[in-house]
C-alpha cells in the first residue's frame, strides 16, 4: 500500500503559524519536538515530520477505512537526513510505514509504503483514470475489473499522484 503528502512551503507560510505557543506540543511527540528544536531549520523539520505522518496515515486509512487522524500517535523516526532528502519510519499502533521524502526550496514531498521493498517501486503518474471508493479512497482504474492503489496529495501550487510501477512478479499473476 502507498500514501503520499506534499507541503507547499510558501502556502504553509501563509496558512499556518506553526511556531505559535502549544501547537508543536499538540502535534508532535517529545522526541519529534527535539528534532524540530535541534534542526538548523525548524520550519523544514516541522513540515517534513508532518508530511511523513500524513503519508503514513493515508495507508492506515486505506487498510482500516477508519478516519481518525491523531498526529501524536503517528510516531516519526528519521534514519537518514540531508538538506534534500530524508528516509524514515512512521509507527502507528502495531504498524510500521517506511518513508522517503524529497526536500526542496518550494516543497516537501513524502511517500510512505507498508513494505520497505516497495519504496524503490514508486512512480508519479498523471491523474487520469482515478476513481474513489465509497470511503473516498482513490484507485487507478486499469480495466473494468482491475484497480491499482494510488495516492493523491495536493497543497497550494503542487499536486502529486503516486502508485507502484509494474513489477515482474505481479505481471505473472
Amino acid at each position: 500500500m502507498i500514501g503520499n503528502d506534499i507541503v507547499d512551503l510558501a502556502q504553509s507560510r501563509l496558512e499556518s503559524r506553526w511556531s505559535r505557543k502549544g501547537l508543536i506540543e499538540k502535534l508532535f511527540t517529545s522526541q519529534e519536538q527535539q528534532l524540530i528544536k535541534n534542526y538548523h531549520d525548524p520550519e523544514i523539520m516541522v513540515w517534513l515530520l508532518w508530511s511523513m505522518k500524513e503519508a503514513a496515515y493515508k495507508i492506515y486509512n486505506r487498510q482500516t477505512k477508519i478516519r481518525e487522524f491523531s498526529p501524536k500517535k503517528l510516531v516519526c523516526d528519521l534514519n537518514s537526513l540531508s538538506d534534500f532528502q530524508a528516509l524514515g519510519t512512521v509507527s502507528y499502533l502495531k504498524n510500521t510505514y517506511y518513508t522517503q521524502s524529497v526536500i526542496s526550496t518550494e516543497n516537501i514531498h513524502s511517500i510512505a509504503v507498508d513494505n520497505l521493498k516497495n519504496l524503490n517501486n514508486v512512480v508519479e503518474i498523471e491523474r487520469n483514470g482515478i476513481v474513489k471508493d465509497e470511503f473516498g479512497i482513490p484507485y487507478l482504474k486499469i480495466s473494468s475489473a482491475t484497480f491499482k492503489d494510488v495516492s493523491i496529495s495536493n497543497h497550494g501550487r503542487f499536486e502529486k499522484v503516486v502508485t507502484y510501477k509494474k513489477l515482474n512478479y505481479l505481471e505473472s499473476k
